[in-house]
């Protein structure tokens, strides 16, 4: 049985802000779901060479993490 990941690409800035993130619901800006996946996502999250990163969660993981995302509001 083949067992295939979502690999979520993470870019940062030269500050340590993100700046680019995939697979981010339209509510969330690409900090809050770094952060979100970040504190949800135990050990799936690899740091890459030039100010990048990825996450690999299983698909099922990720829709409920989605879904479970709520946005912070000022």
């Amino acid at each position: 049985m083949e067992h295939s990941l979502v690999m979520i690409h993470v870019r940062f800035a030269a500050d340590g802000s993100v700046q680019e993130i995939g697979e981010r619901p339209a509510a969330a800006s690409p900090q809050a779901w770094f952060n979100h996946l970040s504190r949800n996502s135990h050990n799936s999250y690899e740091p890459l060479s030039g100010g990048r990163g990825v996450f690999r969660l299983d698909p099922t993981v990720l829709e409920e993490m989605q879904a479970a995302f709520l946005p912070v509001t000022t």
